[in-house]
């Protein structure tokens, strides 16, 4: 039992001294902050040669930006999936016209219709509010927006 008592002991000595060494840490970062603000002005000399260096750093970085600029430009052509016009069902061309039109397309002319015809909920932007034509498109009285592009997906072929 002896043991017992001294083992416990050890282990508050190293919860102690973790706590003590922690300190003289802080103490520590407090003395490096003034030197840091001494050293500046013995570097002045050091300063007029780091320009130099970073002059031609600064000529290769655009040249790295331009492709950069390029890749993102490649990245904006249109997939032509979205592209491909789709023939309207007939309760859905009721809405928007009996053409074949691109899928985006298809949301662009719900959306002004929905405008037009006023059917945004007040209270709740996200909210559409059907009315007969839309009632049969949706399947519903109210969807929200996030919904619209899966229900007009049911729709066209």
């Amino acid at each position: 039992m002896a043991t017992a008592k001294k083992a416990p002991a050890k282990k508050a000595a190293k919860k102690a001294a973790p706590a003590k060494k922690a300190a003289p840490a802080k103490k520590v970062v407090a003395k490096k902050a003034p030197a840091k603000k001494a050293a500046p002005a013995k570097k002045a000399p050091a300063k007029k040669a780091a320009p130099a260096k970073k002059a031609p750093a600064k000529k290769a970085a655009p040249a790295k930006k331009a492709p950069a600029k390029k890749a993102a430009a490649k990245k904006r052509t249109p997939n032509a999936a979205f592209m491909k016009p789709l023939t309207p069902s007939a309760a859905l061309a009721a809405v928007i016209g009996h053409h074949a039109v691109p899928r985006t397309e298809v949301v662009s002319k719900l959306w002004t219709y929905i405008k037009k015809h006023g059917l945004q909920d007040k209270v709740n932007k996200r909210n559409i509010n059907a009315d007969d034509k839309l009632k049969a498109v949706f399947g519903k009285g109210q969807v929200t927006m996030f919904e619209l592009a899966g229900l007009i997906g049911k729709h066209l072929s």
